[in-house]
């Protein structure tokens, strides 16, 4: 272990001189480590594009939360398995008298895109029907995966994938909170057909740190939501998004209410229920392109987008329902048949939101190291850049030169987990593929320093500026405690 003697010095060049390495001869591993609180856990991988073979390699086996970075090997296998054509459809049919909207998990379906698919009933004289289906048998299975947080399942980052989406499964609204009321007041747009039940109250910021009193929100099947605790008074809208508990259920009200708007009477019922195997199609909504969607999953780190997509996958390679299992299956199927051994990696989504799943810095450089190999399939050019786009835009520790602009990664972030993988270009213009994961990060939040970065920003500034500059040894000093 290092000395706390050179652990305080770290800290204080760090503080004192900011992008130290920038002028230092060179920067070890053992003077960045520092940066991160105690008990941090850092797994590093950075090697050569052309062989993979590793410049720097630390704790690259052990097995952590990827967090998001797990999307790339999502997005990997959809681009070598599914073809180029490959969209998600949502297709209306007509079995007789009964009309059945058929669901393949869309995640971009709109209310837009429903509305224009049953305005095709009355066009062709069908103002009366008998009954309506809503047919998702294309996914089965747990609507979310093991090891989702319970605390963020009425948020929309942690929507449940389903085959009957909609509206990214995300209901928009607003909480007020005016310094003349003790009441708070919660708004959602009136066609959004959600419940809300508000007990939250507007407190002052010194009451609400006083009575450790936060704003909680729960959720029910039936799509209520249930607001309790505490908001600090605010004089704008605090924007809130709900993610739906039950995609059918709402996606049912949203249908009997366009069926009204269109004046086509449902003699029967509106059922959740797979199509008639009879039937002929009416009408068809396609969903962007597969490389749109990557592009959009990668850059904004969307999780329904990943996990639609993974369901996709073990839908068409077992020719059955597809469900977080079988997908997971496939994933690691297909990556195994391009020579990317994942038979110890832990996966159960493939949005990586699971805290149960777990990759290693060496698994996700030998996908790096394919993708950007293999520059036909077009995935480096989906990454976010780091100050540009994507959720590398605004990162803090790498959105300023000289770092802007020459690293192109997919980021991940849990609890405790701070992560990177992707392309680093360094002063020689040369290419080296780079991985961290950074787990078990919980630093002293009371005991920051006003106006300095926090320790993870530290630590990513000082290791990217390294690296570009050719700064950075792998050696460790030989100090004990």
């Amino acid at each position: 272990m290092l000395s706390a003697l050179f652990r305080h010095l770290a800290l204080m060049t760090i503080f004192l001189v900011p992008f130290a390495s920038a002028s230092a001869a060179s920067l070890t591993l053992a003077q960045l480590t520092p940066l991160l609180p105690k008990g941090s856990q850092v797994a590093l991988w950075v090697s050569d594009v052309e062989q993979n073979h590793p410049q720097i390699s630390e704790q690259a086996d052990a097995l952590l939360p990827p967090a998001s970075t797990q999307k790339l090997l999502t997005g990997l296998a959809a681009r070598l398995y599914l073809p180029s054509t490959f969209r998600f459809s949502t297709r209306l049919v007509q079995s007789g008298d009964d009309i059945a909207l058929i669901f393949n998990g869309d995640p971009l379906l709109t209310r837009k895109d429903i509305r224009q698919l049953l305005s095709q009933l009355p066009r062709r004289g069908l103002d009366t029907i008998n009954n309506l289906y809503l047919d998702g048998h294309a996914f089965a299975g747990r609507t979310r995966a093991p090891g989702w947080p319970w605390d963020i399942l009425a948020v929309c980052y942690s929507a449940p994938s389903t085959a009957i989406t909609l509206n990214h499964n995300c209901v928009q609204g607003a909480i007020y909170s005016q310094p003349d009321s003790r009441l708070t007041r919660v708004h959602v747009p009136d066609h959004q057909p959600v419940s809300i039940e508000n007990q939250a109250r507007a407190v002052s910021e010194d009451e609400q740190a006083t009575r450790h009193c936060g704003l909680d929100l729960t959720a029910t099947a039936k799509n209520t939501y249930y607001f309790s605790g505490c908001l600090p008074h605010r004089a704008r809208p605090l924007p809130l998004n709900f993610a739906v508990q039950t995609p059918s259920t709402y996606v049912k009200a949203i249908v009997a209410d366009e069926l009204a708007r269109l004046n086509v009477r449902v003699k029967g019922d509106i059922r959740v229920a797979r199509a008639p195997s009879q039937s002929r199609e009416l009408a068809r909504h396609q969903s962007a392109p597969l490389t749109s969607l990557l592009t959009r999953m990668l850059r904004d780190s969307d999780n329904l987008i990943a996990d639609n997509l993974l369901k996709a996958l073990g839908r068409r390679y077992f020719q059955q329902p597809g469900s977080y299992r079988n997908g997971v299956a496939a994933v690691k199927a297909i990556l195994q048949e391009a020579g990317i051994d994942l038979s110890q990696a832990v996966l159960v989504d493939g949005s990586g939101l699971s805290r149960n799943n777990r990759l290693s810095a060496r698994q996700l450089a030998q996908v790096m190291h394919y993708i950007t190999t293999h520059p036909t399939l077009g995935m480096t050019q989906m990454l976010p850049t780091a100050g540009v786009d994507g959720t590398l835009k605004y990162r803090q520790s790498i959105r300023h030169a000289p770092i802007k602009g020459r690293l192109k990664a997919k980021s991940g972030s849990l609890y405790g987990s701070f992560n990177l993988a992707g392309m680093l270009e360094d002063d020689s213009g040369k290419q080296h593929i780079v991985v961290q994961l950074v787990s078990h990060y919980h630093p002293e939040e009371d005991a920051q320093p006003e106006n300095v970065p926090s320790p993870i920003t530290q630590f990513e500034r000082e290791f990217y500026m390294a690296l570009i500059r050719g700064q950075l040894r792998r050696h460790w000093p030989n100090l004990t405690e």
